[in-house]
Order: C-alpha cells, then structure tokens, then sequence
C-alpha cells in the first residue's frame, strides 16, 4: 500500500514539476526524453504565470491530501494557450488518474493533453506511455496498442516493458501474431530474464494450436528459469500434444525427481508414461511408491493399475499381491480371477486355487474360464479328482469345450497311473 501511495504521489508530482519553472534534479535533466538519430532539444516553455498560481494551489493542496480540492481548482482554470492548456489537462489527468474510478477521465484529458503536440519532449513522451499504460488498464486495448506505438515512435527507446505490455494488449484483443514481434524485443531487451514475454509468446502459439513452435518456446523457458517446476509439467504436457512420447517422459522423470509432480494426476501420467514407452517395471514402482506415501489414494482401481503393470513386467507374484489387495477392497470377482491367474503362473497353485475359489463364490463372469484355470491349478497340484470337477464345469462353456475334452482324458490316465479312482 505504501509502494503505491508513494508512486501515485511521484506520478503528480512530475506532472507538477515538468514544465513549471522548477528545477529538476541534475539526474533528470541528463535523461535525454529522445534518442532518436539527429534529434535536437527544443525550446523548453513554461506555463503562464497566471495559470501557474493556479496549478500551485492545486499542488498544495494534493500535498495536503486535498485531492477533490485539488482536482475542483484545476478543473477551473480557463487556460487560453495550448500549452497551458495542455499542461492543466496532463497534471489533472496525473491527479485523477490516482482515483479509483476516474481512469476514463483522467485518459480524456491526458489524450487531449498530447494530441496538440505542444508539451516540452520529456512532459509528451511521459503521458504518451502513462496514456497507453492507463489504457491497458481500463481495458482499452486498441488504444493502450496506439499509445504504446506512438511512445517508441517519438522517443526511439528500446524499453522491454513497453514492448511485453505492448504484446499483453495484442493477447487480449486476440491478435496473437501480433505479440510475437514486441514479445522477441522484450526477452531480447531484459537484462535480467523476464517471465512474462515468453509466457505471452507461448500463448499466441498454443491459442493458434501451433504445438511445435509452443513446445519450441516451453523448452525456451524451462532452459531460462529452469527452478519453476511448473515450466517442467508443461513441456512435459505439451510434448504429449505432439506425441513425442520420449521427451515428454523424459521431461516429466526429472520434474519427479525434483518433486515438481505434487498433483496425483501427475504422478499418474508419469506412471502412464512409462507403460507407454515399454517400462512397466518403472510404470509400477512409481504409482506404488505414491499410493504408500499417500499422495494417491489408496483404490481398487489404483492398486489394480499397479498390479496390471507388474503384471506387464512378469513380476507375477508381486502383481498377484496388488490384484488381491484391490479384490478385498472392492470384493471384485474378476480381481480374484486375475490374482489366480498369475499365481498359476507363478507356479502358487494352492495360492490360485483359492483365489480362483473366492472369484466364482463372488459370480465372476464367464466361470468357465475360472473353472478351467481350477482344473489347472489342482492338476498341476495333484489333486486331480477336483481337476476333474472343474474340467467338467467347464465343458460347458462351449468356447472351451474342445480344450477341456482335449484335458479330460489326460486327467483320467494321470489318475489312474497314481491309483486314484475318478
């Protein structure tokens, strides 16, 4: 609040000093107001005496925190010369333009002021900027544009503010290929690196589904303010949105490693990632890791999604152990299937037994199946009398009839050579 009290005050006060009979600080008068080529410093004027009175009272009064008696004084001055006319309307404008509220007012009388062309150079190319920084700020985007323009026209500055808040006033009149050229004078002009011209750039060439050349500005900034993590998630995301699968899982690795990735949806897509370029080792390590730590909730779909990557992976025993961790969370029949299923794999055929046993007591879906992955289970356990139950349950799926009557008999002998009576 300080910050901007004392702003408002040195804006009304410059406005005051700049063209009354005032000295200014050595330091101010050795700022050339242009440094166009050849340009040569005209005769300074001063504002007349009578209307100087006036203006001082004015002053006092602003100084006095009399704002409204400020503003009703010099709204009663009847100036007569143009460039006491010009000089009343900008320091009125300055005043006025510290209120809330009265911005549209104060932009009338700080345009009048520099359309006659009459105020010393300093004075004119001070309201040319304050008029389109003012414009900007009362939405006059078209205006803020020309004001802007007519600023770098007159003084031949090269100022990376002017240019980055030039190219916001294209972003929201929807022009977008009209802010790349001030945005590239803006980052070109920052001694220090500035954010917002590149973010502005990137949102021209992403609001006009340019994806290459968004990415191209995306890895522009992630290489110049490299500590903001959410420059990483982008690229990341934009990569995505050309498909470049590598990067983008390349981008999003080191974001997790630096503990960008704070959103479950994140680590998610990260986890995907993986699966999709071959990694489903990766895939479930980094899902799992997450749902221990809490960051992503603990469901039977997520634990499901671990297991289908462990799975993916033939780390069969371990997949099993997150399909049964789902099953009992959900009570999911086909969780059970799938768990028995991989621990037939494995070879844990007492373990599938039971597991294929608790998806049938929960009305798995096409129970032949788990009927034909029991027989397997208890044959390759030996007990091949309830193998030979459940290869005759499953005869009854008529997709698996012809594999069970190619088991059935192979069942019967292994019976008979060990003096088991089916």
């Amino acid at each position: 609040m300080l910050k901007s009290t004392m702003f408002k005050k040195s804006l009304v006060v410059a406005a005051f000093t700049l063209g009354s009979a005032i000295a200014l600080p050595a330091a101010a008068q050795s700022s050339a107001p242009v440094v166009c080529p050849g340009y040569e410093k005209g005769t300074t004027n001063l504002v007349g005496e009578r209307v100087g009175k006036k203006v001082q009272k004015a002053f006092e009064a602003y100084n006095e925190d009399l704002i409204d008696d400020a503003i009703t004084i010099l709204s009663e001055i009847e100036a007569k010369e143009d460039f006491d006319k010009a000089y009343v309307n900008r320091f009125l404008g300055n005043i006025m333009a510290t209120k809330d509220g009265m911005g549209p007012k104060a932009l009338e009388l700080l345009v009048s002021s520099v359309e006659t062309k009459v105020l010393n150079d300093l004075e004119h190319s001070q309201t040319l900027k304050l008029v389109a920084d003012l414009s900007l700020q009362e939405k006059e985007y078209e205006q803020a544009v020309k004001y802007y323009q007519a600023y770098l026209d007159f003084t031949c500055k090269e100022d990376p503010e002017v240019y980055t808040r030039m190219a916001n006033a294209f972003y929201e009149l929807k022009q977008y290929d009209k802010l790349i050229d001030p945005a590239n004078k803006a980052i070109a002009l920052y001694e220090e690196p500035n954010k917002n011209p590149y973010v502005l750039k990137l949102s021209s060439y992403y609001e006009r589904k340019m994806y290459k050349e968004t990415v191209g500005v995306a890895e522009d900034i992630v290489n110049t303010f490299p500590e903001e993590g959410k420059w990483w998630v982008q690229l990341g995301q934009f990569y995505l949105m050309i498909e470049d699968y590598k990067k983008s899982l390349a981008t999003l690795e080191i974001a997790y490693n630096q503990g960008f990735l704070e959103k479950p949806n994140l680590v998610k897509m990260l986890s995907q990632l993986y699966a999709t370029n071959n990694m489903p080792y990766r895939s479930a390590k980094v899902l799992a890791e997450n749902i221990a730590n809490g960051k992503i909730e603990k469901t039977a779909d997520n634990l499901a999604s671990v297991a289908n990557s462990y799975h993916q992976a033939m780390e069969y025993e371990t997949a099993a152990q997150y399909y049964q961790q789902a099953a009992e969370m959900s009570s999911d029949p086909e969780f059970y299937r799938k768990q028995g299923v991989l621990l037939l794999v494995a070879e844990d055929y007492k373990g599938a037994i039971t597991a294929l046993s608790k998806a049938l007591e929960r009305g798995v879906e096409d129970p032949g199946k788990v009927h034909f992955s029991l027989m397997e289970a208890n044959f390759y356990a030996g007990d091949f009398k309830q193998a030979y139950e459940h290869i005759k349950e499953a005869k009854k799926d008529k997709t698996l009839r012809r594999n069970a009557n190619a088991w059935e008999p192979y069942i019967k002998q292994k019976a008979k050579n060990r003096g088991i009576n089916i």
